[in-house]
């Protein structure tokens, strides 16, 4: 049915314990940031809304909030990057290290280790963050085929079944673009642009068992994210109770925002690790199928941008150390 373990799955998550904890403080963090400015654009609001009636104050209220709100996730967008860079791609490259069987580093110094393995591949954070992006793009496009394809099948009522398992696919496909960059880091290459468009030709050509895998890790992610909103609705009506005029939603919202944060940082590595193993093991000893090359090229134009990059990057190079480009990239 599905080709991973869950034990090793969650000897994973305990071999990158370090991770684990980095990802719950920051992802809590964010959580408790919005709280926060929530409340403080609440409190605000609610005292400028005391030279008014009270309608007037429910309303200056309302918007200081929404504008506390506002402001956190424009700051957590602008960081993203950020967040990509140092907690996703580090935490992929000392799980892909530990499948490996190479030793870890234990506290702290395991954080710095996965930056100096992300930092020796990508470069620059917009660098990671520019692969991420086409790759999400290029997923989309591999899925896109796969229903292409399903449609064509002589099956009575196929295509309303369709609508529903494509959007079961698009949201099993968020979790796979951190897989393509695990190839990438797993394969030590010089050229990350290159490396992702030959992860995925392989993903593209093990798309059906890699989405097979995918679509029942995600129904258990989102599953027990659900569990978890539905436990913080609690103690996030509780904290709405803090805030200056009781903002209605507010309960619904930040059971929202806890749910994520758990997810973000317990439940999706969990989910990770598991399609981590799937993508290795179809993958392993496999080369990139030229026919699946050439369907990515005709189908999406984020496939061939990222060609584009890959020349560029390996162009760079080569005039950085003195060789011409051209020459000697065979």
């Amino acid at each position: 049915m599905f080709s991973f373990s869950v034990g090793l799955s969650l000897r994973l998550m305990a071999q990158t314990a370090p991770f684990v904890i980095f990802r719950m403080v920051i992802y809590f963090a964010i959580a408790v940031a919005y709280v926060l400015v929530t409340g403080v654009g609440a409190g605000i609001g609610f005292g400028i809304g005391g030279i008014g009636d009270s309608d007037f104050q429910a309303s200056s209220t309302l918007w200081g909030g929404g504008i506390g709100f506002a402001l956190t996730a424009g700051v957590i967008y602008i960081l993203r990057e950020y967040i990509l860079y140092i907690v996703k791609a580090g935490h992929i490259a000392v799980m892909v290290e530990a499948l490996d069987g190479r030793e870890l580093p234990a506290g702290q110094g395991q954080i710095a280790y996965a930056r100096d393995i992300v930092t020796n591949h990508f470069g620059e954070a917009s660098v990671l963050f520019g692969i991420d992006q086409l790759v999400k793009g290029v997923l989309n496009a591999i899925t896109g085929l796969l229903q292409g394809l399903m449609s064509l099948l002589p099956i009575p009522g196929l295509n309303n079944v369709m609508g529903i398992v494509r959007g079961y696919l698009r949201v099993a496909v968020g979790l796979l673009d951190e897989i393509i960059l695990a190839h990438i880091l797993r394969h030590r290459s010089t050229n990350p642009w290159a490396s992702a468009r030959e992860a995925l030709v392989l993903y593209g050509q093990n798309a059906k068992p890699m989405l097979l895998n995918a679509a029942w890790v995600t129904l258990f992610v989102y599953g027990l994210s659900f569990v978890v909103f539905i436990l913080m609705l609690a103690p996030a009506s509780a904290l709405v109770y803090l805030i200056p005029g009781a903002w209605s939603a507010g309960g619904f919202v930040f059971a929202l925002l806890f749910a994520w944060a758990v997810k973000a940082a317990l439940i999706e590595p969990f989910a990770i690790a598991c399609l981590l193993q799937s993508f290795f093991k179809a993958t392993d000893g496999q080369a990139p199928n030229p026919e699946w090359e050439a369907r990515l090229e005709a189908a999406s134009n984020k496939f061939k941008k990222m060609g584009q990059r890959a020349a560029e990057w390996m162009g760079g190079k080569t005039k950085a150390s003195g060789t011409p480009a051209g020459v000697g990239n065979s």
